[in-house]
């Protein structure tokens, strides 16, 4: 079970990573294309900035590819070696899952990049 305090549930959340108690982003569900991008400058609840500098997440994309790599060979593997499926569909299937995981993907490596700099904090946690 994920609990406050974790990175691991900063990561998966969304949450402020050093209070746990907000959502960094103003629309929770990353499918809503319009608001993907859209995030808080700052946590309500312990006042840490998010976009440290300019550019700040662009560190993100590095973290992006390893995520959209490991999904390929995952993919890879279930498809091609188990189900033994031919490697035209297999690649058709590998494109068709990394199009749909694209806004989580795109919300998980900057929740992991954030995270890499920031830790939580217990007494930002109850104020």
């Amino acid at each position: 079970m994920l609990k406050k305090g974790n990175k691991l549930y900063s990561i998966l959340t969304g949450n402020c990573p050093k209070c746990h108690l907000e959502s960094m982003y103003l629309e929770s569900n990353p499918y809503i294309i319009k608001k993907i991008f859209k995030m808080h400058d700052r946590c309500s609840k312990c006042n840490t900035k998010y976009k440290m500098e300019p550019s700040f997440f662009f560190g993100a994309m590095y973290v992006s590819y390893a995520i959209g790599v490991a999904i390929c060979i995952a993919i890879f593997l279930l498809v091609y070696l188990l189900l033994e499926s031919s490697l035209l569909n297999t690649l058709f299937i590998i494109c068709l899952v990394l199009f749909v995981f694209i806004p989580l993907n795109f919300r998980l490596s900057r929740n992991i990049w954030i995270n890499f700099f920031i830790n939580y904090d217990p007494q930002a946690a109850k104020n």
